[in-house]
């Protein structure tokens, strides 16, 4: 049995162990924890059945934040789930409704053909099922309370949910990326991740220590998986944000900056990678960390051009 009642799913998008969803168990219901893309539905439905929960029994469906590989099938999940109602933060739910601006902002990066094979079609949720949660506010799963609290830093309108029970937070994308295959004898190797469009280191230090503030004994992350020893890597998340903003600002203003700034993101993560044991080389590390170091390189120019801007 799972402990604490909380089952990971790996929805399948990308590769295998790089994006969870979270089934939570209490007295016989059910609550999802993001959902991955349309094409991840059935995989949550054959955890459900393994559960032996039927679509009927799950009672919520909670958004960490609406990024396409969160919430991507959200719609087409919400139609299997009878008695189910979306949790979404403010600034989240209005896109749940009517998703036509995730669909023209993703569209804009993938292009047409690769947005449809990569997500399909986006299915808007009824503005009746869906729950908009302030900070703090509280979903009651067959009287086990999970708290949503506003922590943005990753997106603005990203929350993060507290489970009493386990004395653990779903953590969506605003406590880092910690991959499997990273893992070395010192346990998980975590890094910041930014987004192309929202990034705030400030913000999202404040968060990280928001959360940490209920002394929390693991962390359930997307991108992957459960992860205890929080207080370390709480501090590598400080650490290694402060030194995101100090690359970003000494590449700013040179040629090629972003290329200057891939490359010397590359060379940070990959020295932290070897300091921490993790078993790779460091082709492999680049490989499995190519597709962040490229969001990360996006998103702190975001941030550099947002900040000139003001």
């Amino acid at each position: 049995m799972p402990e604490h009642g909380i089952h990971t799913i790996d929805t399948g998008y990308v590769r295998p162990r790089f994006d969870a969803a979270y089934l939570v168990v209490e007295q016989g219901r059910g609550a999802f924890v993001d959902c991955g893309t349309n094409h991840s539905v059935p995989v949550l439905l054959a955890a459900l059945e393994q559960a032996g929960l039927a679509p009927a029994d799950v009672d919520w469906l909670v958004l960490t934040h609406v990024h396409l590989d969160h919430a991507g099938g959200a719609g087409v999940l919400m139609r299997h789930l009878p008695n189910a109602r979306l949790v979404a933060h403010p600034r989240a739910a209005p896109h749940m409704v009517d998703p036509a601006r995730l669909v023209a902002g993703a569209t804009a990066v993938y292009g047409e053909a690769e947005f449809a094979r990569h997500y399909g079609e986006l299915v808007p949720v009824p503005a009746e099922r869906v729950v908009v949660a302030e900070d703090g506010h509280v979903v009651d799963l067959a009287g086990r309370p999970l708290r949503c609290i506003d922590t943005p830093g990753h997106a603005r309108h990203h929350q993060c949910v507290w489970d009493a029970r386990s004395r653990s937070w779903f953590t969506g994308d605003t406590f880092g990326l910690s991959y499997r295959e990273l893992d070395s004898e010192r346990g998980a190797f975590i890094l910041p991740t930014s987004s192309p469009v929202q990034f705030e280191p400030e913000a999202m230090q404040a968060s990280i220590a928001r959360m940490m503030g209920a002394s929390p004994q693991a962390m359930y992350l997307t991108h992957f998986g459960r992860v205890g020893d929080v207080a370390r890597l709480a501090a590598d998340l400080h650490e290694q944000i402060d030194a995101m903003v100090s690359l970003a600002q000494a590449c700013d203003g040179g040629p090629d900056r972003h290329r200057a700034l891939v490359a010397a993101l590359s060379e940070y993560y990959l020295e932290r990678a070897q300091a921490h044991g993790c078993p790779l080389d460091a082709a492999a590390v680049l490989g499995v960390l190519e597709m962040d170091i490229e969001l990360n390189a996006q998103g702190l120019e975001v941030w550099l051009d947002r900040a000139r801007r003001v």
